[in-house]
């Protein structure tokens, strides 16, 4: 377990707030957080747990404890003709346990390539990406209780998965940390091609269809668009895609005949928020050290030197300007810290 005092949170957070945590401890083993529980049981129940912080925007330093999973691992618990079930540790990059999948022929979280982060945060946000989210994937969550110290598992139908949501987000908000996650993937091929420009793009370069060709695909299309972290601190997709009723998005669309949509039921209808933005202005657009990326308007950036209370308000001003223009109310997906 490793403890450390004024610990700089950079390594922990991709929008790059050069900000610290008065207490910050990592764990590697379940049986680490139970000793770590069993000996300050207040101040884990009172913890705020991260992963790869690539949701959090921190607004000041944290006067606190952190917890961070170093749970590492992958085990195949299960395995058909059909299916592979894999348990996964929290603590392992998301990227590195997709690359694992497509390494081993295993088909379903292809599209779900170079999103940023750690396993444990997959099961609490739901990720999703090019018509793929977490859910359809996850078998179980294994958890422990921070306030409890009970170790529990969660079926799927427990974690309540919605559009980025989950049980872990909203009653059970800072009550559990994640352990290991299952997943189900396939071994048979099974893709998604229909969104964004995937199936164009492979058409394009003459490439077959194949897990391989489908993952590079993907990063290639995620990497034009998306700033590097490392290079400019971003959070990835700042806002979430809103879902309105069928009779607003009707109304919309007459007024707005280019506007992209996706029919989620028969009632509602997913509109992308980058391209509400976008029509308000904001692409490129800088305030301060906090600005908006010339490429893509979801995405928040770090200009260099920008602290969390910038980029907040700067996503007031994007969130009032939306309201105003389309009469849509768009949320953050990123998680604001103090």
């Amino acid at each position: 377990m490793k403890e450390l005092y004024n610990c700089s949170l950079l390594p922990y957070n991709t929008f790059g707030m050069d900000v610290k945590a008065s207490r910050f401890v990592e764990y590697a083993s379940v049986e680490e957080l139970r000793g770590l529980w069993n000996a300050e049981r207040e101040a884990v129940a009172r913890a705020l747990h991260i992963g790869g912080g690539s949701n959090l925007l921190f607004a000041s330093d944290y006067e606190g404890l952190i917890l961070h999973s170093a749970i590492k691992g992958y085990t195949v618990v299960k395995e058909t003709e059909e299916e592979v079930e894999v348990r996964v540790g929290a603590g392992e990059v998301w990227d590195d346990f997709v690359a694992y999948t497509v390494a081993n022929g295993w088909y379903g979280a292809e599209n779900l390539s170079l999103i940023p982060g750690e396993v444990g945060a997959s099961a609490v946000q739901n990720i999703g990406a090019y018509g793929v989210e977490a859910k359809d994937l996850i078998v179980s969550v294994d958890t422990f209780g921070l306030e409890t110290g009970e170790e529990r598992r969660f079926m799927r139908e427990e974690c309540r998965y919605a559009y980025r949501e989950s049980v872990f987000k909203q009653e059970l908000k800072g009550k559990y940390a994640v352990t290991f996650v299952t997943y189900r993937l396939k071994k048979h091929p099974v893709f998604h091609l229909e969104y964004g420009n995937i199936r164009a793009e492979l058409e394009k370069q003459g490439c077959q269809v194949d897990l391989e060709n489908v993952r590079r695909i993907i990063i290639a299309i995620r990497q034009a668009k998306l700033p590097d972290p490392k290079v400019l601190g971003n959070a990835g997709s700042f806002f979430m895609n809103p879902v309105v009723p069928k009779m607003q998005f009707e109304a919309l669309l007459a007024q707005y005949p280019d506007m992209p949509h996706y029919p989620v039921d028969e009632a509602h209808v997913k509109i992308p928020a980058g391209w509400m933005i976008d029509r308000c202005g904001w692409k490129g657009k800088r305030v301060g050290h906090a600005g908006v990326h010339e490429k893509q308007a979801l995405v928040l950036v770090n200009c260099g030197g920008a602290t969390g209370k910038e980029v907040m308000h700067l996503a007031e001003e994007i969130v009032a300007s939306v309201r105003e223009r389309f009469g849509v109310t768009i949320r953050p997906e990123v998680n604001y810290i103090g």
